[in-house]
Protein backbone atom coordinates (compact mmCIF):
# COMPACT_ATOMS: atom_id res chain seq x y z
CA UNK A 1 0.00 0.00 0.00
CA UNK A 2 1.17 3.33 -1.20
CA UNK A 3 1.91 6.10 1.81
CA UNK A 4 -1.13 8.12 0.02
CA UNK A 5 -3.53 5.10 0.42
CA UNK A 6 -2.32 4.33 4.12
CA UNK A 7 -3.28 7.89 5.14
CA UNK A 8 -6.32 7.81 3.58
CA UNK A 9 -7.12 4.77 5.30
CA UNK A 10 -5.86 5.77 8.72
CA UNK A 11 -7.78 9.15 8.29
CA UNK A 12 -11.19 7.74 7.59
CA UNK A 13 -11.41 4.33 9.03
CA UNK A 14 -13.55 5.55 11.76
CA UNK A 15 -15.80 7.63 9.22
CA UNK A 16 -19.56 6.35 8.52
CA UNK A 17 -20.20 7.14 4.31
CA UNK A 18 -23.91 6.59 4.30
CA UNK A 19 -25.57 6.62 0.26
CA UNK A 20 -29.14 7.42 -0.09
CA UNK A 21 -29.90 6.12 -3.73
CA UNK A 22 -33.38 4.13 -5.12
CA UNK A 23 -30.97 2.31 -7.34
CA UNK A 24 -29.57 -0.31 -5.72
CA UNK A 25 -26.27 -0.85 -8.54
CA UNK A 26 -25.25 2.78 -7.63
CA UNK A 27 -25.49 2.14 -3.71
CA UNK A 28 -23.00 -1.06 -4.13
CA UNK A 29 -21.02 0.68 -6.86
CA UNK A 30 -20.30 3.71 -3.82
CA UNK A 31 -19.74 1.37 -1.11
CA UNK A 32 -17.32 -0.43 -2.77
CA UNK A 33 -15.46 2.79 -3.88
CA UNK A 34 -15.76 4.36 -0.56
CA UNK A 35 -14.86 0.72 0.98
CA UNK A 36 -11.58 0.68 -0.99
CA UNK A 37 -10.86 4.12 0.36
CA UNK A 38 -10.48 3.03 3.97
CA UNK A 39 -14.42 4.35 4.72
CA UNK A 40 -17.06 2.56 6.69
CA UNK A 41 -20.22 2.67 4.54
CA UNK A 42 -24.14 2.10 5.13
CA UNK A 43 -27.03 2.75 2.27
CA UNK A 44 -30.87 2.82 1.73
CA UNK A 45 -33.36 2.81 -0.77
CA UNK A 46 -35.44 4.82 0.56
CA UNK A 47 -35.57 7.83 3.38
CA UNK A 48 -37.17 5.98 5.93
CA UNK A 49 -34.27 3.71 6.65
CA UNK A 50 -31.84 6.39 6.74
CA UNK A 51 -34.19 8.10 9.04
CA UNK A 52 -34.44 5.10 11.10
CA UNK A 53 -30.56 4.72 11.43
CA UNK A 54 -30.23 7.99 12.72
CA UNK A 55 -31.18 6.62 16.02
CA UNK A 56 -28.17 4.41 16.27
CA UNK A 57 -25.29 6.21 14.19
CA UNK A 58 -25.32 9.60 12.79
CA UNK A 59 -22.79 9.50 9.53
CA UNK A 60 -19.87 11.84 9.33
CA UNK A 61 -20.74 11.97 5.46
CA UNK A 62 -23.94 11.57 3.53
CA UNK A 63 -24.44 11.20 -0.15
CA UNK A 64 -28.10 11.49 -1.53
CA UNK A 65 -29.87 11.45 -5.05
CA UNK A 66 -32.05 14.06 -5.78
CA UNK A 67 -34.64 11.65 -6.34
CA UNK A 68 -35.96 9.50 -3.72
CA UNK A 69 -40.12 8.78 -4.78
CA UNK A 70 -41.78 10.70 -2.15
CA UNK A 71 -38.89 12.41 -0.63
CA UNK A 72 -35.87 14.13 -2.11
CA UNK A 73 -32.22 14.48 -1.63
CA UNK A 74 -33.45 18.10 -0.62
CA UNK A 75 -35.44 16.77 2.49
CA UNK A 76 -32.38 14.92 3.83
CA UNK A 77 -30.24 18.09 3.09
CA UNK A 78 -32.33 19.99 5.10
CA UNK A 79 -32.61 16.68 8.20
CA UNK A 80 -28.99 16.27 8.00
CA UNK A 81 -28.61 20.40 8.76
CA UNK A 82 -31.10 20.54 11.74
CA UNK A 83 -29.09 18.15 13.39
CA UNK A 84 -26.09 21.02 13.46
CA UNK A 85 -23.28 18.65 13.27
CA UNK A 86 -21.96 19.64 10.51
CA UNK A 87 -22.15 16.67 8.49
CA UNK A 88 -21.28 17.18 4.95
CA UNK A 89 -24.12 16.30 2.38
CA UNK A 90 -23.43 15.57 -1.29
CA UNK A 91 -26.51 15.65 -3.63
CA UNK A 92 -26.70 13.13 -6.76
CA UNK A 93 -28.73 14.77 -9.57
CA UNK A 94 -29.28 14.05 -13.47
CA UNK A 95 -26.65 16.50 -15.15
CA UNK A 96 -28.64 19.41 -17.10
CA UNK A 97 -30.55 20.42 -13.73
CA UNK A 98 -29.79 23.67 -13.12
CA UNK A 99 -32.04 24.93 -10.90
CA UNK A 100 -32.31 22.08 -8.44
CA UNK A 101 -28.24 21.78 -8.63
CA UNK A 102 -28.83 26.20 -7.32
CA UNK A 103 -31.14 24.83 -4.39
CA UNK A 104 -29.26 22.25 -3.28
CA UNK A 105 -25.93 24.57 -3.04
CA UNK A 106 -27.92 27.32 -1.81
CA UNK A 107 -29.67 24.67 0.87
CA UNK A 108 -26.14 23.89 2.02
CA UNK A 109 -25.09 21.14 0.28
CA UNK A 110 -21.03 20.47 0.18
CA UNK A 111 -21.31 20.24 -3.80
CA UNK A 112 -23.56 18.66 -6.72
CA UNK A 113 -22.34 15.65 -8.34
CA UNK A 114 -23.77 15.35 -11.68
CA UNK A 115 -24.20 11.81 -13.28
CA UNK A 116 -22.43 9.87 -14.61
CA UNK A 117 -20.63 10.09 -11.06
CA UNK A 118 -16.83 11.15 -11.52
CA UNK A 119 -15.66 8.60 -8.51
CA UNK A 120 -12.16 10.58 -8.63
CA UNK A 121 -13.91 13.69 -8.10
CA UNK A 122 -16.34 12.87 -6.01
CA UNK A 123 -14.03 11.06 -3.71
CA UNK A 124 -11.34 14.39 -3.57
CA UNK A 125 -14.54 16.67 -2.70
CA UNK A 126 -15.31 14.05 0.28
CA UNK A 127 -12.02 13.86 1.24
CA UNK A 128 -11.82 18.31 1.15
CA UNK A 129 -14.85 18.36 2.70
CA UNK A 130 -13.71 16.06 5.64
CA UNK A 131 -10.40 18.52 6.12
CA UNK A 132 -12.43 21.53 6.63
CA UNK A 133 -13.51 23.26 9.27
CA UNK A 134 -17.03 23.14 9.35
CA UNK A 135 -18.78 26.38 10.26
CA UNK A 136 -22.78 26.10 11.69
CA UNK A 137 -24.66 28.43 10.20
CA UNK A 138 -22.05 29.11 7.51
CA UNK A 139 -24.51 29.08 4.40
CA UNK A 140 -27.20 31.42 6.19
CA UNK A 141 -26.90 35.41 5.68
CA UNK A 142 -25.80 37.42 2.68
CA UNK A 143 -23.44 35.88 -0.32
CA UNK A 144 -19.79 37.31 -0.57
CA UNK A 145 -19.51 38.65 -4.11
CA UNK A 146 -18.35 36.36 -6.95
CA UNK A 147 -14.66 36.65 -6.93
CA UNK A 148 -13.93 33.26 -9.61
CA UNK A 149 -10.97 32.68 -10.53
CA UNK A 150 -11.09 33.49 -14.37
CA UNK A 151 -13.74 36.06 -13.67
CA UNK A 152 -12.09 38.84 -14.63
CA UNK A 153 -11.53 37.30 -18.65
CA UNK A 154 -15.68 37.13 -18.76
CA UNK A 155 -16.97 39.58 -21.33
CA UNK A 156 -20.00 41.59 -20.24
CA UNK A 157 -22.50 39.90 -22.14
CA UNK A 158 -21.03 36.18 -20.35
CA UNK A 159 -21.55 37.60 -16.71
CA UNK A 160 -25.09 38.21 -17.52
CA UNK A 161 -25.62 34.02 -18.89
CA UNK A 162 -23.26 33.05 -15.59
CA UNK A 163 -25.73 35.16 -13.15
CA UNK A 164 -28.76 34.11 -15.18
CA UNK A 165 -27.56 30.35 -15.05
CA UNK A 166 -26.78 30.43 -11.20
CA UNK A 167 -30.55 32.12 -10.63
CA UNK A 168 -31.22 28.47 -12.31
CA UNK A 169 -32.76 29.84 -15.20
CA UNK A 170 -32.92 27.26 -18.56
CA UNK A 171 -31.57 28.28 -21.81
CA UNK A 172 -34.82 29.34 -23.21
CA UNK A 173 -35.34 31.66 -20.00
CA UNK A 174 -32.75 32.93 -19.93
CA UNK A 175 -32.26 33.95 -23.57
CA UNK A 176 -35.89 35.65 -23.12
CA UNK A 177 -34.65 37.64 -20.82
CA UNK A 178 -31.83 38.65 -22.95
CA UNK A 179 -33.59 38.88 -26.09
CA UNK A 180 -31.19 36.17 -27.64
CA UNK A 181 -31.69 32.42 -28.85
CA UNK A 182 -31.69 29.47 -26.56
CA UNK A 183 -28.82 28.56 -28.67
CA UNK A 184 -26.12 31.54 -27.78
CA UNK A 185 -27.44 31.05 -24.45
CA UNK A 186 -25.34 27.67 -24.83
CA UNK A 187 -22.73 29.12 -26.39
CA UNK A 188 -21.96 31.90 -24.05
CA UNK A 189 -22.51 29.44 -20.73
CA UNK A 190 -19.96 26.80 -22.67
CA UNK A 191 -17.25 29.95 -22.72
CA UNK A 192 -18.00 30.64 -18.96
CA UNK A 193 -17.27 27.30 -18.48
CA UNK A 194 -14.00 26.73 -19.97
CA UNK A 195 -13.15 30.38 -18.63
CA UNK A 196 -14.10 29.05 -15.03
CA UNK A 197 -12.85 25.51 -15.45
CA UNK A 198 -16.33 23.59 -14.91
CA UNK A 199 -16.29 20.31 -16.40
CA UNK A 200 -19.90 20.41 -16.09
CA UNK A 201 -22.96 22.58 -15.41
CA UNK A 202 -23.09 21.03 -11.33
CA UNK A 203 -19.42 21.79 -11.56
CA UNK A 204 -20.15 25.58 -12.30
CA UNK A 205 -22.84 25.85 -9.80
CA UNK A 206 -20.29 24.31 -7.45
CA UNK A 207 -17.60 27.15 -8.19
CA UNK A 208 -19.83 30.23 -8.17
CA UNK A 209 -21.95 29.12 -5.19
CA UNK A 210 -19.03 27.81 -2.84
CA UNK A 211 -16.13 30.77 -3.41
Amino acid sequence: MSDELYYHSIFNRDRLVYIIDPDPGTCEALSVLFRLEGFQTAFALDTVQFYASLEHRRPDVVVANLRLGPDTGLTVLRRVKTMRTGTPVFILTDSGRIREAVTAMKAGASDVIAKPIDSEYLLSSVREALRQDVHLGAMQGGRRPIEVRGFAQLTPREREVLQLITNGQSNKEAGRELGISPRTIEVHRARVMEKLGAKNTADLMRIVLTS
